[in-house]
C-alpha cells in the first residue's frame, strides 16, 4: 500500500526547500486570533522600499516600465518570487516553485532588450501566476492528488512528464511573460475552498478565519497578498470569481471559447455540457484587459480547437464609453438580483449590493428589479453535468495513493454513482438549452422596462451569500445540509447559461455596521444554516464583493462596466 502521508510531505519538503534561505521567515507565523489580516503592511515588513515599489504596482504600471527598459525584468521577477515565497509561508498557496527558472528567463529578456531595444511582446517581464492546471516544462502538475506526484496526470511514462506545456504556457511566453509558480488548488478542483493532502489549508489572508476560496484559491490568496500582479485561473462553477471576491480582487470568467484550455489538467476532461473556462484574476481591471488582449493576439483559435475566433474588440467597451461620456444623453441599466428566492445573503453582502447600485443611480444610470428563471434549478441542471461520470474519474485519482477525500469534496463525491446513459446525459442537455433559451428570452424582454430602449447591459448579483466561506462551515446547520458548504445557486447559473462575469471589489465588512438579523426567521435549512454561520467579530475586515454578469462573449463589455463602477467606488488601481 502507497503511503499517502510521507509522499505528501516529501513532496511540501521538496517545494519548501526551493525558498532560498535568505526568504525564510525566522520565527513561526503569528496565529489568526493575534494577526487576523498578513496583507499589506505586514508582509511588505519583509520587503525591500524597493520591492514593496515594484510589488505595489498593477500589471499596466509594469508593463509600462518592463517594455520600455525604465525597469529591468531581472529585478521585477526577483520582487515578486520573494513576495510569493513570503505569501505562501503566511498561507500556503503554492504547489510548484521555480524561481531560478524565472529569473533565468528574466534576464534574456534583459539581454534581449539591450541588444535589441524593444521588448519581446507585450508582457515584456510581467510576471504571471499560474494555477496548477496548466503544464509547464520541468514542474509537475499534482492538482493536488498525491497519485499524481511523478506522473502525467496519474499517468507514467508517457513522455510527456515535465517536458509538456499547455498552449497558453506557450504564448504567455511569447508574449514576454515571466512564469514563476503554480498555486494551490483543492483536489478535484471541484471546491469553493483550497485545501488537499500536499500543502493542507490555505487560507485566507485578509482575514485568516476564513477560506480563501476555491478552486482558484491558491491564484486568490497570492495576488491578494500582491505575490502576483496577475493570475490565470478556471472556472466552471465559480472558480475564478469566488476567489478573486473573497480576497478582494478583480476578475472574469469568460464564456467558453474565448480563451484557450487547450492541452491543460481537469477533472472529467470530456465532460462538454458545460466547460471550465480560463480566465485572469488581478489587482486592476487593467490588468485583465491587458493578458486577455495579449493572448487574443497570439491568435489562440488557430492552435485550440474549441477557441472562437473573436479577437478583441475595442469597439464593445468604446459603446459603453460613448454612454458614459454622453453626460446623461444616454443611460446604462443594470438588472439586479439580492438574493436567489432560497438563500438570504449574509449582512455585508446585502450591504455591498446595496453600495453598488445606490453608486450606478447616482451616476445617472438605471437599475431594475431582476426576476429572471430561476437559478436554482438552474443550479440542479448544472450540478447533474458534474456527475455524469458517477465520479469514476475522481475516485481513479484518489485510488491512485489511497490518499482521503477532503469533507469540502466528500459532500458530492464521497461515494461512486452510477454513471449517467446516453440518452440520461441527452436529456440534461436539452433541459440546459431549453433553459438557456428561456432565460435569453427574459433578457431580451427587459427592454421593456429599462427606459433605454436597449435590454439591460449587465447584472449585479452576489456569487456567494458569505463575503467569504468559512472552513467550519460543516459544523453550522441541521440534517442533510449540515455537510454542504457553498451555495451553488448564486455562481452556477452563469456556467450554465455560458454567460460572461467579472469580479467588483466593493468594501470590507465592518461588525458595527453588519450587525446580525435578531430574530430572522429562516426560509429553510439552508437559510438557516447561512444565517446561524454569520459573526459579525469574526467576518470583521473581510473582503466584500459582488458579480457583474454580462451576456456570451461580452467580455470587453462587461470589463469597461466593471472598470467604470470600480473607479466610482474608488477601488480601481490606477
Amino acid at each position: 500500500m502507497v503511503d499517502w502521508k510521507a509522499l505528501g510531505a516529501a513532496k511540501r519538503d521538496s517545494v519548501n526547500a526551493l525558498i532560498p534561505k535568505a526568504w525564510l521567515l525566522t520565527s513561526p507565523v503569528p496565529s489568526a486570533t493575534e494577526q487576523r489580516d498578513v496583507t499589506g503592511k505586514y508582509i511588505e515588513q519583509y520587503l525591500s522600499p524597493r520591492e514593496i515599489e515594484i510589488t505595489q504596482t498593477d500589471a499596466v504600471g509594469i508593463a509600462k516600465n518592463t517594455t520600455t527598459g525604465t525597469w529591468k525584468a531581472r529585478e521585477v521577477a526577483e520582487a515578486f518570487c520573494h513576495r510569493a515565497a513570503l505569501a505562501h509561508q503566511l498561507v500556503n498557496c503554492l504547489h510548484e516553485i521555480f524561481f531560478d527558472a524565472a529569473i533565468a528567463d528574466a534576464q534574456k529578456l534583459d539581454d534581449y532588450y539591450a541588444e535589441h531595444k524593444k521588448p519581446i511582446g507585450p508582457l515584456h517581464g510581467l510576471p504571471v501566476s499560474l494555477k496548477d492546471q496548466f503544464h509547464v516544462k520541468d514542474v509537475e502538475t499534482t492538482m493536488g492528488y498525491i497519485g499524481w506526484i511523478g506522473t502525467f496526470e496519474g499517468k507514467k511514462g508517457t513522455g510527456k512528464e515535465k517536458v509538456y506545456e499547455s498552449e497558453m504556457v506557450r504564448e504567455l511566453r511569447d508574449l514576454g511573460a515571466i512564469l514563476y509558480c503554480k498555486t494551490s488548488v483543492p483536489h478535484t478542483l471541484m471546491a469553493g475552498e483550497t485545501v488537499n493532502n500536499i500543502i493542507g489549508y490555505t487560507y485566507n489572508p485578509k482575514n485568516r478565519n476564513l477560506a480563501c476560496g476555491g478552486s482558484s484559491g491558491g491564484e486568490g490568496a497570492l495576488i491578494g497578498l500582491k505575490g502576483s500582479p496577475v493570475g490565470f485561473g478556471t472556472d466552471i462553477g465559480g472558480s475564478i470569481r469566488i476567489p478573486a471576491a473573497f480576497n478582494g480582487l478583480y476578475g472574469i470568467r469568460p464564456s467558453s471559447g474565448r480563451m484557450p484550455y487547450e492541452g491543460m489538467a481537469n477533472s472529467m476532461d470530456g465532460q462538454n455540457s458545460i466547460l471550465s473556462v480560463v480566465g485572469p484574476l488581478g489587482t486592476s481591471v487593467g490588468a485583465l484587459k491587458l493578458v486577455m488582449k495579449a493572448i487574443l493576439s497570439q491568435q489562440p483559435w488557430l492552435h485550440d480547437p474549441l477557441v472562437a475566433e473573436i479577437p478583441w474588440r475595442d469597439e464593445q467597451e468604446q459603446a459603453i464609453l460613448d454612454i458614459i461620456k454622453s453626460n446623461g444623453g444616454s443611460q446604462l441599466a443594470f438588472g439586479v438580483i439580492p438574493n436567489d428566492g432560497t438563500v438570504q445573503p449574509q449582512p455585508p453582502v446585502r450591504r455591498a449590493i446595496d453600495i453598488v447600485v445606490k453608486t450606478v443611480e447616482k451616476l445617472g444610470h438605471k437599475v431594475v428589479e431582476w426576476k429572471p428563471p430561476s437559478h436554482v434549478v438552474a443550479a440542479e441542471i448544472a450540478l447533474k453535468t458534474w456527475l455524469f461520470d458517477g465520479g469514476a474519474d475522481i475516485h481513479s485519482a484518489f485510488a491512485l495513493s489511497g490518499e482521503p477525500m477532503a469533507s469540502q469534496i466528500t459532500t458530492a463525491y464521497g461515494t461512486r454513482k452510477e454513471e449517467y446513459t446516453g440518452s440520461m446525459i441527452s436529456e440534461v442537455n436539452v433541459q440546459k438549452r431549453q433553459f438557456q433559451k428561456q432565460y435569453m428570452e427574459y433578457w431580451n424582454s427587459t427592454a421593456s422596462i429599462t427606459g433605454t430602449e436597449r435590454p439591460v447591459d449587465a447584472v449585479i448579483a452576489p456569487l456567494a451569500p458569505f463575503a467569504a466561506a468559512r472552513p467550519d462551515m460543516n459544523k453550522f446547520g441541521k440534517g442533510d445540509v449540515k455537510a454542504k458548504r457553498l451555495m451553488p445557486a448564486y455562481s452556477m447559473w452563469v456556467n450554465l447559461l455560458d454567460y460572461s462575469a467579472s469580479v467588483l471589489p466593493v468594501m470590507l465588512a465592518d461588525k458595527s455596521i453588519d450587525v446580525v438579523d435578531e430574530g430572522y426567521k429562516a426560509l429553510n435549512d439552508m437559510d438557516e444554516k447561512v444565517w446561524e454561520a454569520y459573526d459579525p467579530e469574526l467576518y470583521d475586515g473581510a473582503h466584500v464583493s459582488v458579480q457583474l454578469v454580462g451576456r456570451r462573449f461580452q467580455e470587453e463589455k462587461l470589463l469597461a462596466l466593471t472598470e467604470y463602477l470600480g473607479d466610482a467606488l474608488g477601488k480601481h488601481i490606477a
